[in-house]
């Protein structure tokens, strides 16, 4: 069992309670282990990928996993960590959502052995009693313990009587699913705690272990990944794209991305030169998201870009319709940049060329044969004249 609980535990901010999950292990039976994921956004990054991978362990060892994806809990959104209420998000967009995270979580899961679920499906079918008697489990004392709740209390900003019910929901999932463990990142530890509680209180003898993942910091290595902070790297990422994000990472963060994303062995990746560790676990990913030959492939342009200081093979093309533009709008009308305000910023800081060549300022472009275009280390645009 020790070589089964190292697995488990590897990587891991805290199991409640670890006697309890060693009870069960020795227990022999199958049990099933939750996540739930609430699809605020389209796209799943490497941030989600570490309790995914966790979750992966235990189907590895033959348990019953559950992706419950949160359809009717995404409309509230989980209050962990925020300043502010967020909005109430529409019913198609959460449906585009659901879409793209169940093509992208099987590319860790086995998707013949996970039960995908929908919380929708039981707390519709709640009803108001149902809710009332939910509810009335639990406290606004003990809701305001919570450190983000309490944090907004004492500064006098709005808590929405709607976000204390998010918790409680998403206990009541553990009930509906008869959930043995669930997973969470270190932020949901209020959440899934009182999951136990509410199990207790609806006849659950034995509640669910919580294990809690840290959360994975993203490329600038300061804040967790996120795609509002634009530090994340995207299942969806081109391969090159996401090759060169990880080759961009600090190596100190390099060793826990090894830990939290790759099985392999801590000892034998410190033991590598850094560089050589950090194409490794590039390698790794892409390989995981992709294939062998696109890792080789992303690894291949990114020698031939960063270590020979070459213009990539295949440049997407742009087609410009206007003449006499300024190059900060070329850059923003070409998606190179998301705004002229980045334009301006890339072009001050010496960080745009033209062939090959730094631009030094924001001048008017008329070019008839067309140039490459390239905005810092990785973005590059063919600018053809229409």
């Amino acid at each position: 069992m020790q070589g089964v609980l190292a697995k488990i535990k590897r990587g891991t901010n805290e199991i409640i309670s670890e006697e309890g999950l060693k009870r069960k292990l020795a227990s022999g039976k199958k049990f099933r282990v939750k996540l739930g994921v609430d699809p605020t956004a389209p796209d799943l990054h490497l941030g989600h990928t570490v309790i995914i991978n966790k979750l992966k362990t235990f189907q590895d060892l033959g348990h019953q996993v559950v992706f419950l994806i949160g359809d009717f809990t995404a409309k509230i959104g989980d209050p962990s960590g925020r300043s502010e209420t967020r909005p109430m998000m529409a019913d198609e967009q959460i449906k585009a959502n659901i879409k793209t995270y169940t093509e992208q979580v099987f590319k860790i899961l086995d998707k013949e052995k996970t039960e995908v679920v929908y919380n929708s499906k039981w707390i519709n079918e709640l009803g108001i009693t149902g809710f009332m008697n939910l509810i009335a489990k639990s406290t606004v004392a003990q809701m305001l313990v919570r450190d983000d709740f309490k944090k907004r209390y004492t500064e006098d900003r709005p808590i929405s009587i709607v976000e204390f019910m998010y918790p409680l929901l998403q206990a009541y999932d553990s009930v509906a699913l008869n959930a043995d463990i669930e997973l969470g990142g270190s932020d949901q530890k209020f959440n899934l705690l009182l999951g136990r509680q509410i199990q207790r209180d609806y006849g659950i003898e034995d509640p669910q272990v919580v294990v809690t993942m840290p959360l994975l910091e993203g490329t600038e290595g300061i804040r967790k990944m996120s795609k509002s902070y634009n530090n994340y790297i995207a299942l969806n990422d081109l391969p090159k794209d996401m090759f060169g994000k990880i080759m961009s990472i600090s190596d100190e963060l390099m060793y826990k991305y090894y830990e939290l994303l790759t099985e392999k062995d801590l000892s034998e990746v410190k033991n590598m030169h850094p560089r050589d560790a950090k194409v490794d676990l590039a390698c790794q990913i892409v390989e995981r998201y992709y294939s062998k030959n696109e890792a080789l492939d992303a690894k291949e342009e990114f020698n031939k870009v960063f270590t020979k200081k070459d213009i990539p093979d295949n440049i997407e093309e742009y087609i410009l319709e206007s003449n006499n533009l300024k190059l900060s709008n070329i850059l923003v009308k070409s998606s190179v940049v998301s705004s002229k305000n980045e334009a301006r910023r890339l072009i001050e800081q010496g960080a745009v060329k033209i062939n090959s060549k730094k631009v030094e300022n924001d001048f008017v472009i008329n070019d008839n044969k067309g140039f490459i275009l390239q905005a810092g280390k990785r973005k590059f645009k063919k600018i053809v004249q229409k």
